[in-house]
């Protein structure tokens, strides 16, 4: 799990990507996506494993806009220092704010075993903190040519073991590594 403080938060993403690795455009517009997340490719029984959501703000409220919230009653922290816009009926949203060692050592403080981030700049916080375990990438067979990317600069390189690729019949391709430990790690 997480290499600090001994907590035992396994910290995940699962996310899908344009072919040329951008996820969402430069608005924030998901339209590239197969509606409804598209055929059955493991979002569901990977949610089942997840104790708690973090994302950023920008993310919150694009997802605030879909036609249903998505994420049921599992706990959402967003990442914000401003008010949040009010939450859907029955979700459970949380604001936080800090480094992201704090935030997962704040949530392990309260038995959270599995934290899912998503939304880019927060993909890429956890990424440069050193606190992703594992990455689930599915890529959607379409070039978009500019938007927000999964990946920004990095520190360092990050090593990745691949645990499996699968292909779908509607054209994606998913693939799943382990982040390996690096110097210090």
């Amino acid at each position: 799990m997480t290499r600090h403080a001994g907590a035992a938060v396994k910290v995940s993403v699962f996310v899908g990507t344009s072919l040329d690795g951008f996820i969402a455009r430069v608005d924030g517009a998901l339209d590239f996506l197969p509606p409804g997340g598209g055929e059955p490719h493991g979002y569901e029984e990977f949610m089942a494993t997840v104790d708690a959501l973090v994302i950023g703000r920008k993310t919150y409220e694009t997802v605030l806009a879909f036609d249903a919230w998505p994420y049921g009653t599992k706990l959402v922290c967003v990442l914000s220092t401003r008010p949040l816009a009010p939450a859907p009926a029955g979700a459970v949203v949380e604001p936080m704010s800090g480094p992201p060692a704090e935030i997962v050592a704040r949530l392990a403080g309260r038995g959270i075993r599995h934290v899912y981030v998503d939304g880019g700049i927060t993909i890429q916080g956890f990424l440069r903190a050193g606190l992703v375990q594992r990455l689930v990438i599915t890529r959607v067979p379409v070039l978009v040519g500019s938007g927000i990317p999964l990946f920004g600069a990095i520190p360092h390189d990050i090593a990745l073991r691949h645990v499996a690729t699968r292909t779908y019949a509607s054209g994606l391709v998913q693939s799943e590594y382990e982040v390996q430990p690096g110097p210090g790690g």
